[in-house]
């Protein structure tokens, strides 16, 4: 039997919430990505891993904010708990392997392609792993072509993300590519969302599984609490709101600004005599 799908249960409520929460952890994993280009090696690691757990834990809100304005008449939907938080796992390695691509190949390039790649694949494999952690008396098909067409919008959104991080030109530059990125990953998962048809069971009873209300208080608590702490840390470091260098010396690589070498004067060397010969002249009046 077809199901009948909602997907705005509460109106532009979900939607809007959700394009939010997309945009904060795009914005929030976007200026560590920048920050990780603008630091030396030893340091680089720990702000690109931030970067993608920004990204991954952003993502990941935004997608069940939206689920929860998801319903199929006369089909109580429950949640999986371990592969509904494997999808949140999935998504920070995916987003991770993809950003230290680029932290450490450059923007520019192949590096940037692929990158790109995988970070989106990270995003769309989110997406439909979250859908399969949803379990009530039917079945998800999907539609080839659309889910198709989802897939390459993330990988889209991703690779341009990336390269906008990559291009370093300060905190509106960010918050312009994560608006960008919020509306390309809400349009991916909507554009997936309509691939989506439902065929319910005649008999049998919903399978068992944590409702929506029970993952509320671990999905906006425990992803949100950390956006909220990586958000304190792009506020108390200046130097990455300002998209300006440090003193430490980053590698030179393609796409990674590196700070030019400031020679020394020639000349200082030669001011320490002519002072010494000052003090000496000074010196000469009190001792006749």
């Amino acid at each position: 039997m077809h199901g009948t799908v909602d997907g705005f249960s509460y109106g532009l409520v979900t939607p809007l919430v959700a394009y939010l929460m997309a945009c904060l952890g795009g914005a929030l994993g976007l200026r560590c990505t920048t920050r990780a280009l603008l630091v030396a090696h030893s340091w680089r690691p720990g702000w690109l891993a931030l970067g993608a757990a920004a990204i991954g834990s952003g993502i990941w809100t935004m997608h069940f904010v939206a689920m929860m304005g998801f319903s199929v008449a006369g089909a109580p939907i429950h949640y999986d708990k371990p592969m509904t938080y494997a999808s949140l796992g999935v998504a920070v390695v995916m987003v991770g392997v993809g950003i230290f691509i680029v932290g450490y190949r450059g923007a520019t390039g192949t590096a940037l392609f692929t990158g790109g790649t995988i970070t989106g694949l990270g995003i769309a494999s989110m997406h439909y792993l979250g859908m399969a952690g949803m379990r009530f008396d039917g079945k998800f098909e999907y539609n080839t072509l659309t889910v198709g067409v989802s897939v390459a919008i993330a990988m889209a959104a991703a690779t341009a993300a990336l390269w906008a991080a990559g291009q370093v030109r300060g905190f509106l530059w960010s918050v312009g590519a994560s608006l960008v990125m919020g509306l390309a990953v809400t349009g991916m998962h909507y554009t997936g969302m309509a691939a989506l048809d439902v065929d319910l069971h005649t008999t049998g009873t919903p399978s068992a599984g944590d409702s929506p209300a029970g993952l509320l208080a671990p999905m906006l608590i425990g992803p949100l609490a950390f956006l909220c702490l990586a958000g304190v840390v792009v506020m108390f470091d200046p130097l990455m709101v300002m998209g300006k260098p440090d003193w430490t010396p980053a590698e030179h690589k393609p796409g990674v600004p590196a700070h030019p070498h400031t020679p020394h004067p020639v000349g200082r060397t030669r001011l320490r005599p002519r002072r010494k010969m000052a003090l000496h002249e000074s010196r000469t009046p009190q001792n006749r």
